[in-house]
Parts: structure tokens; C-alpha cells; sequence
């Protein structure tokens, strides 16, 4: 005789088909541990009678679960709970910007098996040429294409990170001791490679678009021709503000930098969590004979995919070759089949969608746990993105980082952040992405607290 399943039938309330609304309660049920692994779910019919939904729809949810890797279904015994792995160390990171855990072990033994059939073995026993495989640029580009961003394969160089495409982009059109425009608060790993490589950074002001235009105006103004004229940006998603940059702001930042003789690397590694993403146009689509645009795949699918990829302004290309002939920087051979494999599956467009919910869980966490708090802080939650931002002084986030740690909490030192050091308009980053969803949940009603008795 079969156990009966421990989980309540329900429907999640979202705008969406039956089918979707059952995988998206069950999935939600099993991320946050109300159901365990080896718990059986329903009987199909049993569960389309229950919900008065149709039996087809039953079989398609517990389909995209399985494909997602939550489920396992046995053969004569019914579909059951996936097991978890704990996360192992006792410490809890809200310091790494890395999206939530979303690439389950069935999921990646299915593409294993599926890149076993066709994978082309030169890639493997020859090096790649200095931009990477034609057909991992064609495969990439495919990618870009669905993030709104056309692509002709001769115009990119693929990397092994998205730091690496930057650095390269960095190397291409800062001069020596040149000076960078940039976000006044911006990625840390952007600083610390522009220090490294001896490029003079200013910080402009920003609002909560991201940069001010006439800020870039007066400050393009004030350089020499000779000096050189770079603005390195992030349009999307800007980390840690989380600010998006509309329509009319994109095109005033182009319109500047073209006007002024300006190159821009724009940073779209966050364009691919919005899920309206085509409708924004790429600094790269509005002026593609000055944009470097830089991409990767870490933040879109997984951390474990480091592939990378810098497009160029055609008069570009030949320096970008010469730059990376002598020391390849192109990626694993494996990961660009892992992604060729899931775009002809559809596979990238699922896991897009479960980062997409996930973040958003994890930002009504935050704001359930926090907002209640810093009513009037500022706090900036946005529901697709994978961190919080808290703006205040750079000594007071620095006490709260301090504190924290105590806890066996980490944070992003505050410092790290910014590009003047001696500025004191900071924030604190609270990155929600990599710690499990209930290890989240006990670390922000820690924060939460903290938040309270810190001054």
C-alpha cells in the first residue's frame, strides 16, 4: 500500500495557467522545507479532482518540477520530493551578489547526457582561436539575442568571467593613468580592477535612475581630448543601488558620450533578471560604435557557468585580438555546450523564470523582516534583483558590517564600494541570493534586530 502525501493541494496566486500555479505552490512548498525530501506528492487524478483542475495540467507541473530537479518520479510508486543538500559552514554570506541556487544534479546530469551525443571533440583537443570557437560565439550570441541585444559574432571576444570581459574592455580603451567616469557607488570588483590597472577614478553623482546626465556632461567637459574619455556604467540592475535606467535616460547618456567623444562600457551582467528586459535598449543597440558591452552568464543562470563575453564597436576588433593573442581567454569548452544545450531545450528560459520567483520571494522576505524597522531609512528593495540597499553613513555601515560579523553574519565592507574613500554617503549591501532560503530568513530577522540596536 502507498503513503499517503503529506501536502495540502493548493494553487499559488499568481496570473498564470493551472498547470504553472501547481508547480509554483509545490515548488515553493518544497524550497522552504514544509515539504522533505522522499515526501510523495499526490496521485495525478487524485490531485486534478481535488483543485478541479484537468489531469493534463497535473502532468505538465509535476514535469517542470522534475525538470528543475525538485522531484524524482519512480515507476509504479508516484512522484516524490527530491532530497536537498545542506548547506554546509556555520558563517552566513550576505556579502556575495550571486543568484539564489536554481541548477539542481538532475537537472545537470540530463544536460551531461544530452552534450555526451554531440559534442564536437576539437574543442577539447585543439585551443581555441584568440576570440573563442565560432560556434560558442554563434551559441552566445543566440543567448544575447534573447536578452534584445543583436549580435554579429565577429564582434565579440568570449572570456572565461564577466570580470575577465571587463578587464579586457578596461585594457582596450582606458590610457595609463587615464581617468574612468563611473557611479559615484558602484561594483566593487569594477574598482578594484580600475586601481589595479592605474586608472584615475571619479565618481558621479546619482540618483535613483543611476547616473545623473549633466553630472556626465560636467565632468566629460573638464577632460582633456588627449587624456582620454571612458564612462564605465551599469544600466540595469546597478549593483548595489539596484537602480534601472529608462528609455530617456539611456538615450541622454548616449547622446553625451557620442557628442563628447567618449567610450562607454556598459556592465550588462544584471540585464537578463528583468523580465521585460527586451524593452530597455542596450547602450550597446543605441550606440554600438562606442559601446564595450560586457555580459556573463554567473548571474543569469549560475555561478558555476563562468563564461564571459565582451562585444566591441567594429573598429575594435583587431585590437582586441592582438591584445588577447598571446594569452587566450577564452572559456571551458564544457560550459559553452552546457548552454548551447539549454537554449535548444529550452532549459534557459526555465531557469531564468525560477531565478526570477526566487528573488522575489527573497525580496518580500527581506522587506517582511526588515521594512517594518527602517520605516523612512530609504531601504531600496527591488523585486528582481538579488540584494537590498540600505543607503547611510559610511561609519555607521561600517559598525553595523563589524557587528554583523559577530553574528556570523558577512556584509560587503562599505568601502569597497565606493570610488572616493574619503566620501561619507554610503550604504550597506544585503546580498539575498546565495545563503538557503530558511538560512536567509533567520539571518535577516538577526540583521533586523541589529538594525534596531546600532545606532
Amino acid at each position: 500500500m502507498l503513503l499517503p502525501s503529506p501536502w495540502t493541494p493548493r494553487l499559488a496566486r499568481i496570473e498564470a495557467s493551472a498547470a504553472e500555479r501547481l508547480a509554483r505552490a509545490l515548488a515553493d512548498d518544497i524550497v522552504e522545507g514544509r515539504l522533505a525530501g522522499g515526501d510523495r506528492l499526490p496521485a495525478h487524478r487524485d490531485l486534478a479532482d481535488r483543485l478541479q483542475i484537468g489531469l493534463g495540467s497535473v502532468t505538465r507541473a509535476y514535469a517542470l518540477l522534475e525538470r528543475r530537479g525538485l522531484t524524482r518520479s519512480v515507476r509504479g510508486r508516484g512522484t516524490f520530493v527530491a532530497s536537498q543538500q545542506a548547506q554546509a559552514g556555520e558563517d552566513i554570506d550576505l556579502s556575495s551578489n550571486a543568484p539564489p541556487a536554481a541548477i539542481s544534479a538532475r537537472v545537470l546530469a540530463r544536460t551531461l547526457t544530452g552534450i555526451a551525443r554531440s559534442i564536437d571533440t576539437d574543442h577539447f583537443n585543439f585551443y581555441a582561436p584568440p576570440q573563442g570557437h565560432l560556434e560558442h560565439r554563434r551559441v552566445l550570441a543566440r543567448w544575447l539575442q534573447t536578452l534584445g541585444l543583436n549580435v554579429e559574432p565577429d564582434h565579440m571576444v568570449l572570456t572565461s568571467s564577466a570580470r575577465q570581459a571587463l578587464s579586457l574592455a578596461f585594457d582596450l580603451v582606458c590610457r595609463p593613468r587615464g581617468r574612468l567616469l563611473t557611479e559615484r557607488i558602484t561594483y566593487p570588483g569594477a574598482i578594484a580592477l580600475a586601481r589595479r590597472k592605474g586608472c584615475a577614478l571619479q565618481g558621479l553623482a546619482i540618483d535613483a535612475q543611476g547616473l545623473l546626465p549633466q553630472a556626465l556632461a560636467d565632468a566629460l567637459e573638464g577632460i582633456p581630448a588627449a587624456e582620454g574619455k571612458v564612462v564605465y556604467l551599469t544600466p540595469t540592475l546597478h549593483n548595489p543601488t539596484t537602480a534601472t535606467m529608462g528609455a530617456e535616460r539611456r538615450q541622454a547618456i548616449v547622446d553625451i558620450c557620442r557628442s563628447a567623444g567618449a567610450w562607454i562600457i556598459e556592465d550588462g551582467v544584471y540585464a537578463a533578471c528583468l523580465p521585460d528586459h527586451a524593452s530597455l535598449a542596450h547602450l550597446a543597440t543605441l550606440a554600438p560604435e562606442i559601446t564595450l558591452h560586457v555580459n556573463g552568464l554567473s548571474k543569469s543562470l549560475g555561478p558555476g557557468l563562468q563564461v564571459g563575453m565582451l562585444v566591441l564597436p567594429a573598429s575594435l576588433g583587431g585590437a582586441a585580438v592582438e591584445l588577447v593573442q598571446e594569452m587566450s581567454m577564452a572559456p571551458s569548452a564544457l560550459s559553452c555546450a552546457v548552454i548551447d544545450e539549454w537554449l535548444s531545450h529550452g532549459v534557459v528560459a526555465s531557469l531564468q523564470a525560477d531565478l526570477r520567483h526566487e528573488a522575489q520571494r527573497r525580496c518580500r522576505l527581506a522587506a517582511s523582516h526588515l521594512a517594518s524597522h527602517l520605516s523612512g531609512s530609504g531601504l531600496v528593495l527591488h523585486p528582481e534583483a538579488y540584494n537590498a540597499w540600505l543607503p547611510m553613513e559610511r561609519e555607521a555601515a561600517g559598525r553595523l558590517v563589524s557587528a554583523a560579523a559577530a553574528l556570523g553574519l558577512k556584509l560587503t565592507d562599505p568601502g569597497s564600494l565606493m570610488v572616493d574613500p574619503q566620501e561619507q554617503a554610503s550604504g550597506l549591501r544585503i546580498c539575498l541570493g546565495a545563503p538557503r532560503f530558511d538560512a536567509l530568513d533567520g539571518a535577516l530577522a538577526q540583521l533586523a534586530r541589529l538594525l534596531t540596536a546600532v545606532p
